[in-house]
């Protein structure tokens, strides 16, 4: 029985499901979604190079167990802020998308057929030294020269590719001609009976499906689709079909399809656009370039609405959390914008019950003394102190948290960044602890980056507690 994967392009192929784009809450939903169905791979949305991109890819690739793809377009050339982004996931994937026909390798990369091959060589050994999971996506592969088709496919092999995704950008194939196609392609490149064949048929003929079967049956691995309908064979469709046809063609797959229903009905509320009730802010553009700002004196309900035109739906505790946080930040800023209160929802909503909270604490650190973190933590109502001296001052707040907690937890990953520009801005950070063999991951945000990082740290030691109990 051979399986076949089913690779879920949803997320990348949201803005052709939905016209506006996808906020956080809403692309960690459908990653955890798609997660629960066991989709063979998730492709993640083309980076724009936005601070929000990278925390919103890290964020799934902490928060799921399926593999995940990042796609890299061949003319952006932002392979390492791509590979950081899904570094963490489990199996990560780069996936170098570049345009194989005449005419869109000249419109897109303005390239001849010459130099597209030297770029497809350069840009694959580069995805290569990030990682051995690299595919090369043809795009437009069945307007292509044929002989440049398999010397594209031939360099990407040579280069270092594990995968090759053959797709029918323009969908001018009938069903029998994919399939003679994809055959016509395993006759005339040998290297690919090393490397995953993959299929990425066009519905535009309204016989994706079809096309995609035919491709199955000249041998490909896998197939490209999406949950919902955007161009591509449905994830509905490909299961139906594989059920359907599964023991005459020997063919399996491991997607949950008694969840499949379900899940895809949870996707289609979610990119639906909601009604929404008359508000003043109702007709506010919510986005890096709207200049909105809440400042300390907005009540809960006006940041809530804020919250909601972002796309979040949360629960009245949530809410209070995130106003709780808007507050503190808001007065350390005096205004906070959209996308700081993207970054406030993301770290502070959905979160597990707080078993420790953060009363207090005194840091203090120079370069002639040492180190030292004065933490002061709430647990059932009751006070503990910790004091730490450390290498710096964040190694000496966590060193003074375990010494309230009496325990020490491998620090599997730490990371800090910027949310917003200028003198104030708003960092974040990201702690990932290792207890028992798996990793806890805990987020935090501040002005003050010492403090976003002891935030995230109780936020990853909770989900230890909340676990174990």
């Amino acid at each position: 029985m051979r399986a076949i994967k089913l690779i879920d392009m949803t997320l990348r192929e949201s803005s052709a499901i939905r016209d506006n784009s996808l906020s956080f809450k809403e692309k960690l939903e459908i990653a955890r979604i798609l997660d629960r169905l066991k989709a063979d791979r998730i492709e993640l949305p083309l980076m724009s190079g936005s601070k929000a991109d990278l925390l919103s890819n890290k964020t799934i690739a902490s928060a799921v167990k399926c593999p995940l793809t990042a796609p890299v377009a061949i003319a952006s050339g932002n392979i390492e802020e791509t590979w950081d982004s899904i570094r963490y996931a489990h199996a990560p994937q780069l996936n170098v998308m570049a345009p194989v026909s005449t005419v869109q390798m000249e419109y897109v990369c303005h390239k001849k057929a010459p130099a597209m091959l030297a770029l497809i060589e350069e840009t694959v050994k580069k995805c290569r030294f990030y990682t051995e999971a690299v595919e090369l996506t043809a795009l437009d592969a069945t307007r292509a020269d044929r002989e440049f088709l398999y010397q594209a496919i031939e360099t990407a092999i040579t280069a270092g590719a594990s995968a090759v995704t053959i797709s029918d950008s323009a969908g001018i194939m009938l069903p029998d001609e994919f399939g003679a196609f994809i055959t016509d392609i395993k006759e005339n490149v040998a290297s690919l009976a090393g490397v995953k064949l993959y299929a990425e048929p066009s519905d535009a003929m309204y016989m994706g499906a079809a096309c995609a079967a035919f491709a199955i049956s000249a041998g490909a691995d896998g197939v490209k689709c999406t949950s919902l309908e955007a161009g591509y064979p449905t994830l509905e469709q490909m299961v139906h079909f594989i059920e359907t046809k599964g023991a005459d063609l020997s063919i399996s797959t491991g997607i949950r399809k008694t969840e499949l229903s379900r899940a895809v009905g949870q996707l289609s509320w979610i990119i639906s656009t909601r009604d929404k009730k008359d508000s003043p802010l109702d007709n506010i553009v919510i986005g890096e370039s709207a200049g909105l700002c809440l400042d300390a004196e907005d009540e809960i309900g006006d940041v809530i609405k804020v919250v909601k035109q972002l796309g979040y739906d949360l629960t009245e505790e949530d809410n209070a959390k995130v106003y709780e946080e808007f507050r503190r930040v808001a007065e350390e800023k005096q205004f906070v914008g959209t996308r700081e209160l993207d970054a406030i929802v993301a770290s502070t909503a959905l979160q597990v019950p707080a078993t420790y909270r953060i009363v207090n604490y005194v840091i203090n650190s120079g370069n002639v003394i040492a180190a030292t973190a004065n933490v002061l933590l709430e647990k059932d109502g009751e006070k503990y102190r910790g004091i730490g001296v450390g290498d710096g001052p964040i190694d000496a707040s966590f060193l003074a948290i375990e010494q309230i907690i009496g325990h020490h937890y491998e620090l599997d990953d730490f990371q800090i960044q910027t949310v917003s520009e200028g003198r104030d801005a708003m960092g974040s950070a990201l702690v990932k602890l290792r207890a028992d063999g798996r990793v806890y991951s805990g987020s935090g945000i501040s002005t003050d980056i010492i403090g976003a990082s002891i935030r995230a740290y109780i936020s990853a030691l909770n989900k230890i507690i909340y676990e174990e109990n």
